[in-house]
């Protein structure tokens, strides 16, 4: 594609590339390869299911490793807009129907009362109004109340991040998830002087509206924990940010200019390589519940957190051994039993193998960065989520997949697909540091060809957008991965409003004297 000198100054801006350019291009031509399945990782084949002894013996070893001074950071992706949580407002608001005509908007309505936002939309309504929101029901204004809380004259919650979003109510107040995420922190990621770091990648517009929040509630929730909060942000860099093409397949330009679009959380990696600790969570903004709900999510997320340390700990002693020259011929079929065994590596070709080369094979696998994921039961349609998977070196390990990678022409991989048994909730524990204390450049362990191309409309035209490897997917597809069951208490994600009415985000009912 010949540049024109405009064209070349945008992408000097964003710092992408000519040759970065054309890949993305190339890309967005040929395509993504579907991923080869060895089979669904399900308890027993690529999912722990641990013993409460286990979990005990877990969570001992995360609060030793606090004790002795290991470093944590929560990392929390907060750059999403609450726009699709309201999306059901919105049509209700643009619909021609002057009362609620579903069922989603009829529970609504029934129960607004319950939503942790009420008190300050009624404030809303009066000031707008002059009514309250009960007045308002009376008088049929529904319009009037949906309105006040999703647009701009209102709360304007159809515009701001979800990470500002009242989501509980708490005695003589409310939460919003930026709240509830710093407060969820303080219990398991205090490090032995009572620092909790928490990183929020936010977008650029929101990013003031969240300094803020952080900057009023840090220091009274500081105060109730026993904890100091050390708050760190970041935005998506433009240098992730990729090209958009038409329909048939030249790049689509809007008054003259290429057009590019953010690449999805996938370009998060970028952010997760700039954070330095011995040990990282990575959970969603959405994915948080109030102190009265948290004993689940704690319990896993040092189950969760003292796995990955204990894993490390061994994988790092057997790299040093190799590193070392201190490994003989039982000490590889040992580490080749911990491959096999713990991190679900398997290949076939090892036997062949001399002892340089058996000892240069384990330790490009055990010498990179590690993560452990929980993972919960489908109880619905199985979809995306663990699967053992073959990768361009011949070995088998498990990956995190999305529906898309897997081709359901292939009968096979439709066969592997439906024996799927969990989903992933987004819920990391990982480690970054080589066997020797160095950081990994964790964009070396990024699988480019496990991106994906979405169809989307862009001012009446249809273009094909380029999605780099999903965070949790194939950008972290070199890492050595664990997979550990967790209860379905631990995930409970707030896709729509109406999710908040849900048990996990209401108060605790109150027993009887």
């Amino acid at each position: 594609m010949k540049l024109q000198n405009e064209d070349l100054a945008l992408i000097k801006e964003k710092g992408i590339s000519e040759e970065g350019l054309d890949e993305q291009l190339e890309m967005l031509r040929r395509g993504f390869p579907f991923l080869r399945l060895d089979s669904a990782a399900t308890p027993g084949n690529g999912i722990s299911r641990l013993t409460p002894e286990m979990e005990i013996g877990a969570i001992t070893c995360w609060e030793e490793f606090l004790d002795k001074g290991g470093t944590v950071m929560k990392m929390v992706p907060a750059s999403g807009a609450a726009s699709r949580m309201f999306k059901d407002l919105y049509s209700f608001v643009n619909g021609k129907s002057e009362r609620p005509d579903t069922d989603f908007m009829k529970k609504f309505f029934e129960r607004i009362e319950d939503f942790a936002f009420f008190p300050r939309l009624n404030f809303i309504t009066l000031s707008n109004h002059g009514l309250s929101v009960d007045s308002l029901v009376r008088e049929k204004r529904y319009k009037d109340i949906a309105s006040s809380l999703i647009d701009k004259s209102g709360l304007n919650y159809g515009h701001l991040p979800k990470a500002l979003i009242q989501f509980h109510k708490v005695t003589g107040t409310s939460r919003t998830a930026l709240e509830e995420h710093l407060a969820e922190g303080a219990a398991y990621a205090a490090e032995k002087g009572g620092n909790v770091r928490v990183h929020f990648t936010v977008s650029e517009d929101h990013l003031p509206l969240v300094r803020m929040k952080v900057e009023e509630a840090a220091g009274h929730l500081g105060h109730k924990y026993g904890v100091r909060f050390d708050i760190s942000y970041s935005e998506q860099k433009p240098c992730t940010d990729t090209i958009a093409v038409s329909s048939d397949g030249t790049p689509y330009r809007e008054n003259g200019e290429l057009f590019f679009r953010p690449g999805g959380h996938g370009a998060l990696i970028e952010n997760l390589n700039d954070l330095d600790a011995d040990v990282i969570f990575i959970k969603n903004i959405d994915n948080v519940v109030p102190d009265t709900h948290r004993g689940a999510t704690i319990q896993y997320k040092k189950v969760l957190g003292g796995t990955l340390v204990a894993v490390k700990q061994k994988m790092d002693s057997y790299a040093r051994m190799i590193a070392e020259r201190k490994a003989d011929a039982a000490a590889f079929e040992e580490m080749i039993a911990f491959l096999h065994n713990v991190l679900c590596i398997t290949h076939d070709k090892t036997d062949e193998m001399n002892a340089e080369e058996k000892a240069a094979y384990i330790f490009s696998k055990l010498n990179r960065p590690l993560r452990v994921c929980g993972m919960v039961r489908n109880e619905g349609e199985p979809g995306g989520g663990p699967f053992l998977v073959y990768n361009h070196d011949g070995t088998v390990s498990p990956q995190i997949l999305e529906s898309s990678q897997i081709d359901s022409k292939d009968k096979n991989a439709s066969k592997i697909l439906k024996e799927s048994t969990h989903f992933n909730p987004v819920d990391l524990a990982v480690a970054i540091h080589d066997y020797d204390g160095k950081k990994f450049d964790l964009r070396k362990y990024v699988d480019k060809s496990t991106g994906f191309i979405s169809e989307k409309s862009r001012e009446g035209h249809d273009i094909k957008a380029l999605e780099l490897p999903g965070l949790w997917n194939g950008a972290m597809s070199d890492w050595n991965t664990l997979f550990i069951e967790v209860p379905a208490q631990t995930f409970n994600p707030v896709k729509t409003v109406n999710d908040l009415l849900r048990p996990a985000h209401q108060p605790m009912p109150q027993l009887a004297d």
